[in-house]
């Protein structure tokens, strides 16, 4: 095998070991992809500042991501149904962080339960929720989340309703999965796909089995979550949710300087930049393109993390050049775990902090915590001049 230099690397060979349709649902992204395209486009346009004759012999990567320690400004964000990208995948991608030294997000719609979780992982990590229409379930979560002492809990707000992928639909993904001729010979040429997710823990969603009554098997549950998204979630959701949640408090998918004072203002004590990888609006803002705002709008009054593109290391110092101060990664490490499993989510990780620490050494930069915008060249003076 040649050596795995880059995620695009790892991509390559998730593409190959993956079906079709698992591949599809973690790399593509809503209706006509123009959101998810401009995320990887608008980090590419940005350009650095090569700087030389500076001591660079020392250099720091180390960090705080909302009070926690990490080796790095990185982290694993929630994404949903990562144990089918590989059996166990949230136990296997949660081990990589913790070997690593970054914190890693459980889903509200992961295979793994927060329980399973728990139980695997020495460090503390973070929670997402969604919170549904079934209040009660919601705030079951949360009491869950504080039984497994989760650090902090990330409420992401931009699925009040549901966009489409048109891929998902042509390639019969749900959960249960339809089934039809093309999708299960693609299956039966990914034996060791299939033998993995079926020697995982659970097949299912594994933070819904066994807490809704009446709902049984996994048709049920699928049916019970698309019912549950719900378009009246505002302002006051958020204060019910702080109520409960005693410890660090995460909002995701801020893309709006308006909405990011109504979170500072709201008691979080994060906000992630984010349009969720390019999977709901489409023709929204790119993440990088609406973050410069933000920070602008809330300055030191909340803690403003970045999600969406994120490839590189060169792709982190850009983020944090404009004012984040750490970034998520979401289809990065899904390519690792679904090309080499925990090993992949780990030179998933090695690989961006190698590139981030090679791009600081190059823009004259010793430490993460100094990186400003005058590491990027001035947009007023063309991207190409240096």
């Amino acid at each position: 095998m040649q050596p795995i230099t880059h995620i695009a690397d790892l991509r390559a060979i998730a593409q190959r070991k993956l079906p079709r349709a698992i591949f599809d649902f973690i790399d593509r992204g809503s209706y006509d992809e123009i959101t998810m395209n401009a995320n990887r486009s608008d980090l590419a346009s940005l350009r650095l500042r090569q700087r030389v004759m500076v001591d660079v012999s020392e250099r720091s990567l180390a960090t705080n991501i909302v009070g926690e320690p990490a080796t790095m400004p990185i982290a694993i964000a929630p994404t949903g149904l990562t144990g089918l990208v590989r059996g166990d995948g949230e136990i296997l991608a949660a081990r990589a962080a913790q070997a690593v030294g970054v914190p890693y997000c459980l889903s509200t719609m992961s295979i793994c339960s927060i329980e399973d979780l728990r139980a695997e992982i020495k460090t503390p990590f973070w929670f997402q929720l969604y919170v549904m229409k079934d209040r009660e379930f919601s705030k079951s979560l949360i009491e869950r989340a504080k039984q497994a002492e989760c650090s902090a809990l990330v409420l992401t707000l931009d699925l009040q309703v549901r966009a489409q992928q048109h891929l998902d639909i042509k390639n019969g993904l749900g959960v249960p999965p339809r089934l039809t001729l093309r999708n299960a010979l693609n299956v039966a040429t990914k034996p060791m796909w299939a033998l993995r997710v079926l020697a995982g823990k659970r097949k299912s969603f594994g933070n819904l089995e066994g807490h809704l009554a009446g709902v049984e098997n996994i048709k049920q549950y699928a049916t019970w979550i698309g019912g549950q998204l719900d378009p009246s979630l505002n302002w006051r959701d958020l204060e019910w949710v702080r109520d409960l949640w005693p410890k660090k408090l995460i909002l995701k998918g801020v893309l709006n300087a308006e909405d990011a004072k109504f979170a500072a203002n709201g008691g979080a004590d994060a906000i992630i930049v984010s349009n969720h990888g390019g999977r709901q609006l489409d023709s929204a803002s790119s993440s990088i393109a609406a973050l410069p705002a933000i920070v602008d709008a809330v300055g030191d009054r909340i803690e403003v993390l970045f999600d969406g593109g994120v490839r590189s290391g060169q792709d982190v110092l850009k983020a944090l050049a404009l004012g984040a101060k750490s970034c998520l990664i979401g289809r990065a490490f899904l390519y690792g775990l679904g090309a080499m499993g925990e090993e992949g989510v780990r030179i998933a990780l090695e690989i961006l902090r190698k590139e981030l620490d090679f791009s600081m050494a190059l823009t004259g930069v010793r430490d993460v915590h100094d990186v400003t915008r005058a590491v990027l060249v001035s947009p007023e003076r063309g991207l190409a001049q240096n």
